[in-house]
């Protein structure tokens, strides 16, 4: 039965569906030993169907992969981009970036920095990007200018954000300098750039952008050295039960624990 490319590569859990389609117009996808287009359709049965030059088949797909990731600033969390500028999967060896299926699950904008989430498991991807599923994340934001208790309480209960209010947020002040604040930012919506146009908004802007963590796992886990800048490491067991727990999924195929990689 012919199907979408993307339907199949996201089924298979090579990627989330968003994913496999920006993999196909970035050419990463071939069927038959040809590039495909957005739209082609295959049948699983007969056709030959490629990522990065490896095959790769429902019941022969990769392990599956959970990894947290350190991003760098200037670094933009797609697999890949128009403007030629560093991707996060750039960040991980060979062996990881090709053939895999390794994709961000989320963003986090070009100039901001701190904890990201890779995987090759699209069903776990879709299930944590999708509407319906809270995941808290936290962050350190430092804003312009010192922002008054009623100004932090509007964000905590929410603004209006393109006719639509955000959720409850929990803020809280880390410290303050002659220009600056440091705000600790907790939400449970990912709305694009949502952050920065709360506190525009609010009338101090961004300075800097920094996620320390999505749920409980921490770029920082206590009594743990902070994962570098530009490094990432495998989830532990407990960590990526936690990413199932929140989707209310138990079939889960648990990977070994591996040694952290510094890139």
């Amino acid at each position: 039965m012919d199907e979408r490319l993307q339907k199949i590569l996201a089924q298979w859990g090579i990627a989330s569906r968003r994913q496999a389609e920006q993999m196909i117009l970035a050419g990463r996808v071939r069927l038959n030993g040809n590039i495909v287009q957005l739209g082609q359709k295959a049948n699983p049965d007969r056709d030959r169907i490629e990522v990065d030059g490896v095959p790769v088949t429902a019941t022969e797909r990769p392990q599956s992969v959970y990894l947290l990731l350190h991003k760098p600033a200037g670094v933009v969390s797609t697999c890949s981009d128009p403007r030629d500028r560093s991707k996060v999967l750039d960040l991980l060896p060979p062996k990881l970036r090709y053939g895999q299926g390794i994709h961000p699950v989320g963003r986090l904008d070009a100039d901001s920095t701190g904890a990201l989430l890779l995987t090759n498991d699209g069903k776990l991807t879709f299930c944590l990007t999708h509407p319906r599923h809270s995941i808290s994340k936290t962050y350190q934001v430092w804003v312009k200018g010192d922002p008054p208790e009623p100004v932090l309480q509007a964000w905590r209960q929410g603004i209006i954000l393109s006719g639509r209010k955000t959720m409850p947020a929990q803020v809280r002040v880390l410290d303050r300098t002659r220009d600056q604040t440091m705000l600790e930012v907790i939400i449970s919506e990912g709305r694009n750039r949502q952050i920065r146009r709360t506190a525009s908004q609010l009338g101090y802007p961004v300075v800097r952008l920094h996620r320390t963590a999505i749920g409980s796992i921490q770029l920082q886990p206590p009594s743990e050295p902070i994962l570098p800048v530009g490094s990432y490491r495998p989830l532990t067991n407990s960590e990526i039960i936690f990413l199932w727990s929140l989707v209310n999924l138990t079939s889960i195929n648990v990977p070994l624990n591996a040694k952290e990689h510094s890139v």
